[in-house]
């Protein structure tokens, strides 16, 4: 009978092989921030254009230039459809950006916006896309200083893509190579609002459920912990692939294992039920305003504390210890007191929610 050290020890050498792409053609799937979108980074783009800030594969590239460390990221947005309760592609294409310049250290500065438009689409519908993204970037304290547009045929674009891209000035260092054994993991509230938020907006599920996207800038937040707990190991905000993905991304990073109290997760009750209509577990659910936050055992206590005294971190919560094994991986103790592995995002479950 193989026993269940030997299952984890099988699992853990069969996610040290090195990704590789497999599959012809590009699928929903290679979006998704699960599996297929870690072979075709991995294999593809970080094999062409490999240089060390792009092989760390954080949210964004910390940079040094002239005696001053600059955080620059960028992220593309093709959600569907492009307004839904809470949000809509313009204030999520500043926020996410934003967000991935605060989760590295960084204090945001300055953004761009792409615009690829379809012919034919309302000139009404821009109008409103970007005052969303002028009201997020004044929210945000951040200007969007350059920008390009291209309009392509009917049908070629669903309507509007955005991209951004930001600069910021680094103000704390944060890896996840300081994550220890024993440090303890958070996240900044309630789960998976944002993905099962947009999946319901486009009525093609007899669901209804009173939600709105958690779409949010999380930079005075962040601000607010690195304050009050400057040790901070890692931060990294849950978009794609949900917090199971990050959790992965960081056990296998820093070798460590990550054990999940799933009791502890913050999951509102409508999200939890249509996950369980939908058969989704919430964990892999894209989040727009959340992030995971590793910080040393002996502060989690004022870590807390002081999120739950912003308006943004008052339902944030422990969920998680980091121990040494087994390393790679990421294991959850379930409410009825066993154990089961959670892994990287497997397929495309919400398409087009980020």
């Amino acid at each position: 009978m193989i026993t269940e050290e030997q299952v984890l020890e099988r699992i853990r050498r069969a996610r040290e092989r090195r990704p590789r792409i497999r599959d012809e053609r590009i699928t929903l799937a290679h979006g998704a921030g699960g599996k297929a979108s870690q072979s075709l980074i991995e294999s593809m783009f970080v094999e062409a254009f490999r240089n060390p800030a792009l092989e760390l594969l954080g949210d964004g590239a910390v940079l040094g230039v002239d005696g001053a460390r600059l955080a620059f990221t960028t992220d593309s947005y093709v959600v569907s459809p492009l307004f839904f309760p809470g949000g809509d592609i313009g204030d999520l294409a500043v926020n996410g950006t934003v967000n991935d310049l605060a989760v590295t250290g960084a204090r945001p500065l300055y953004l761009s916006a792409g615009f690829i438009l379809e012919e034919g689409f309302p000139t009404a519908d821009l109008h409103r896309i970007v005052t969303s993204m002028a009201e997020a970037a004044k929210a945000a304290g951040v200007e969007i200083v350059t920008g390009d547009t291209k309009v392509v045929g009917r049908g070629k674009a669903d309507g509007c893509y955005v991209n951004t891209a930001g600069v910021g000035v680094v103000e704390h260092t944060l890896s996840v190579a300081r994550v220890r054994p024993g440090d303890t993991v958070m996240v900044s509230g309630p789960i998976a609002e944002h993905g099962v938020t947009v999946m319901l907006a486009r009525g093609e599920l007899d669901i209804e459920a009173d939600l709105t996207s958690d779409t949010a800038p999380l930079h005075d937040l962040i601000a607010t912990l690195l304050n009050a707990v400057p040790q901070t190991r890692m931060l990294r905000d849950a978009t794609r692939g949900g917090v199971a993905t990050v959790l992965n991304e960081m056990a296998r990073t820093s070798n460590t294992a990550i054990v999940v109290d799933e009791s502890a997760v913050p999951i509102r009750p409508q999200v939890n039920g249509a996950c369980e209509l939908l058969g989704i577990d919430p964990l892999y659910v894209a989040c727009e305003g959340r992030f995971i936050a590793v910080v040393p055992a002996e502060d989690a206590d004022t870590a807390l504390a002081a999120l739950q005294t912003h308006p943004q971190g008052r339902n944030a919560a422990v969920i998680a210890t980091v121990q040494a094994d087994p390393p790679g991986l990421v294991l959850a103790r379930t409410a009825f007191g066993g154990t089961r592995v959670i892994d990287t995002l497997v397929g495309d479950p919400l398409p087009r929610i980020c």
